[in-house]
């Protein structure tokens, strides 16, 4: 069992719309005043972070969470940066300027991916060339890295006098910067936390050498800690090829259901794609095959296995959700103490942050709040285990 200092556990805004089904034309559609009294919801219930997802459907993140930053006093806004759609150093500032207008709260999702038709939309030149986004990354973050230790001392006079030598200078493939500069200096020392996934090769030898928290989609315990086995040998190459020892912590995306009982809870499960298009599912089927991002394939390849199973993959845990939407659609479904064993289990297996979301997102944050976290947070004061629960 990896150690942990502390779990932590966040919730999602749904930036393109919310309802009590998938498939169908959202029942609620997207909007800041709902997009506050999520992050309100998710904070009262005793969740510390939100995750504000990104891509061509999405209200943009960084807008979002400004927005929820100044009407909440904890929760921790989770944005995406995109190398290859963004400057580095922009990026960095963007960052910094969030961190302090938010007190020190901002957390920062590394997105390298996408689907190619979405990169390619969005005129990215390597949409078809995976590991190429991920060496582009590297250099990304290497970059941005750089701009928030240098704002911590900097100096104009110093700064003038060397003709930008002290600011940020990177000669690479993909970038060339000469004097970058980011100011303000962020509040978060050494800097905000890097949350990046990519389940390839290349997008764990970027983790190893970058991020903070590596994320993964909902799978099964042992595929969790395949990935995690897999991601501790890149940061031991990190530590042979580089000589910097680094350590991660290791974080799951997946949805929620919990109810009182557990035929409740499998009737909810059912009920959320009970009123999806017929087409969609095929619609849905259709472009997740044209993704290259390994993480999407798995999510994929889960679903399919499982469908003579009724979608089942593991005590408690359900793909039915990958049948429409993509991303981290895996759910637990199960009463309270069902699903805080299996999260206890994944704890165990190494994960340290949790990314959660269930239909409707304010309600089932209610339920969360109510009925699981409480539970988990005994159960891992019982192992000698903090949890981050404002609760």
């Amino acid at each position: 069992m990896t150690a942990h200092h502390q779990v932590e556990f966040g919730w999602f805004i749904p930036t393109s719309g919310d309802g009590p089904y998938i498939g169908v034309k959202p029942e609620r559609e997207p909007s800041l005043d709902y997009f506050i009294k999520v992050a309100k919801t998710a904070e009262h219930a005793g969740f510390e972070f939100t995750l504000i997802p990104t891509g061509h459907t999405c209200i943009d993140a960084w807008v979002v969470g400004s927005a929820i930053a100044s009407h909440t006093m904890k929760l921790k806004p989770l944005v995406a940066m995109r190398p290859g759609l963004i400057n580095p150093i922009l990026a960095a500032r963007m960052a910094a300027s969030l961190d302090v207008l938010s007190g020190g709260r901002a957390l920062i999702n590394v997105v390298t991916g996408g689907s190619p038709d979405d990169l390619k939309a969005h005129g990215d030149p390597l949409f078809n060339d995976h590991d190429a986004r991920y060496d582009r990354t590297n250099e990304f973050l290497t970059i941005v890295k750089d701009a928030w230790m240098k704002s911590h001392d900097f100096h104009l006079a110093k700064y003038v006098e060397s003709g930008g030598l002290t600011g940020t200078n990177f000669h690479g493939d993909y970038y060339t910067i000469e004097g970058g500069l980011n100011l303000p200096a962020p509040v978060q020392q050494p800097h905000p936390p890097l949350y990046f996934g990519g389940s390839s090769p290349a997008g764990k030898r970027v983790a190893a050498e970058k991020a903070d928290v590596y994320l993964m989609w909902g799978e099964t315990v042992d595929m969790i800690k395949e990935q995690i086995a897999e991601t501790e040998e890149q940061l031991a190459a990190v530590h042979n090829d580089l000589g910097v020892l680094r350590k991660l912590r290791y974080g799951l995306r997946a949805q929620l259901v919990v109810r009182p009982t557990e035929q409740e809870a499998w009737k909810a499960a059912w009920n959320i794609i009970s009123k999806a298009d017929p087409h969609a599912a095929a619609f849905s089927a259709k472009l997740h095959s044209r993704s290259d991002a390994t993480n999407q394939q798995r999510q994929t390849a889960l679903w399919k296995q499982s469908e003579e199973n009724g979608y089942v993959i593991g005590p408690n845990l359900w793909s039915g959700l990958s049948r429409i939407r993509g991303g981290g659609a895996v759910a637990f479904v199960g009463t309270p103490e069902q699903v805080s064993d299996r999260l206890i289990e994944f704890v165990e297996a190494g994960i340290s942050s949790f990314v959660l979301s269930g239909y409707p997102h304010v309600e089932e944050a209610e339920i969360a709040g109510e009925l699981l976290l409480p539970l988990v947070k005994q159960k891992l004061a019982g192992k000698g285990i903090s949890a981050s629960l404002a609760i």
